[in-house]
């Protein structure tokens, strides 16, 4: 007999601030470790170097985490908001993706599932145990979510929520409370192959699978190092993450809008920083402005590095100064080889001066290098034009 059901669940999740959820069983997956291990060996996540074969076989498991869990609720946060777009107002501007530019994710996740389970253990009248989890990969929340029909895996490998898109973040409790499950959904995305064809970096390799070292978000997020000179002029404007296999999903018309404060920004910096004040902008700065947000996983560094390459593709006559000055005076090496190679890749001849003395000039060798290549790309672009 059950102490509760899906309906009941869904009652109590929207008193909380869920806005979806459905219910599986805490069974493990079939067949999940073993794709997971497939991608590993495939290179789909190198640069992932903490998700091992074990982790793999951990996740695959929701009784791994403790063996007595009965069910799982699959919860939604919904975050497709009113966009107004970047402002008319001269300034260059980056984009962060969506997802990022509220609350950070995980503190408004952990916070309501916090308040869903308190309203689980009243309607059920007696203690009970469970644990909250909102993306520590101990499990895979999109499996968890297609099992319990909270949505279907599209071909971008987000979950698509009726109503919602993909614009919801997961989360999930684990809990000994034996609820009703839900049915999968019986949907897919048919023949329609948009993401795959509209991914910037062809970083969706199939149906389903996404090739991490590709990824936009990946490298704009999780990359510590230099960006690969071939994935650099892919990257566009993006400075943290990337929308664009969720923006071009035809069920992305249908999503509902929230005005949830959470998920909302604060300040356009929130949203569409310019890019050179990510360039100079200081530790506190940084700190300041983008505290309690997913945005500072990437690291000062890190954005300001993704500003350079920004700047080196959409940047006008004016931003050349703020990335000479950057490969001037950044404290960071990694992000004056990145203003480095913005400079050569979009102001060319322009950038011959600056380029050459900073590889004449810097400390730190990996810049000096960055500075070579972008002399000889300039190099070769001008003997090409003039040859033809």
């Amino acid at each position: 007999m059950t102490d509760l059901t899906g309906r009941e669940i869904r009652a109590l999740a929207q008193e909380a601030g869920l806005a979806v959820a459905s219910v599986t069983t805490a069974d493990p997956f079939d067949g999940l470790a073993e794709i997971l291990i497939e991608r590993i060996d495939a290179g789909h996540l190198d640069g992932l170097d903490w998700f091992t074969h074990d982790r793999a076989r951990e996740s695959a498991n929701p009784r791994f985490v403790h063996s007595h869990w009965k069910s799982i609720i699959s919860v939604g946060l919904p975050y497709y908001t009113v966009d107004p777009g970047k402002p008319d107002d001269g300034v260059t501007r980056g984009t962060i993706s969506r997802y990022a530019r509220g609350v950070d994710y995980h503190r408004t996740m952990e916070k309501r599932m916090r308040r869903l389970t308190q309203l689980v253990r009243e309607a059920v009248g007696r203690e009970i145990d469970a644990r909250q989890l909102a993306d520590t990969a101990r499990i895979v929340d999109r499996a968890v979510a297609a099992r319990a029909g909270l949505g279907w895996t599209g071909k971008h490998s987000c979950i698509i929520v009726p109503g919602r898109g993909s614009w919801v973040m997961l989360g999930e409790i684990l809990i000994d409370v034996e609820i009703t499950p839900d049915l999968p959904l019986k949907r897919d995305c048919g023949r329609c192959t948009i993401c795959l064809d509209r991914c910037p970096t062809g970083a969706i390799v199939a149906p389903y699978t996404i090739d991490a070292p590709r990824c936009l978000s990946f490298q704009t997020i999780e990359q510590a190092g230099a960006i690969p000179l071939a994935i650099r002029p892919l990257l566009g404007d993006w400075v943290f993450g990337c929308d664009v296999c969720q923006e071009v999903c035809p069920y992305t018309g249908a999503a509902a809008t929230t005005d949830d404060p959470d998920v909302l920004p604060k300040a356009i910096e929130n949203a569409y920083p310019a890019l050179d004040w990510l360039l100079r902008m200081s530790e506190e700065e940084f700190r300041t402005v983008y505290r309690a947000t997913a945005v500072l996983r990437a690291k000062r560094s890190g954005l300001a590095r993704n500003a350079a390459v920004a700047l080196g593709n959409i940047g006008r006559d004016h931003d050349r100064v703020a990335l000479e000055t950057a490969l001037r005076e950044h404290d960071e090496p990694l992000v004056r080889g990145h203003a480095a190679w913005a400079l050569g890749h979009r102001y060319r001849e322009d950038s011959i001066a600056a380029l050459d003395h900073a590889r004449q000039s810097d400390p730190d060798e990996s810049v000096r290098s960055e500075c070579t290549t972008a002399l000889e790309l300039i190099l070769a672009n001008h003997q090409a034009t003039h040859a033809s």
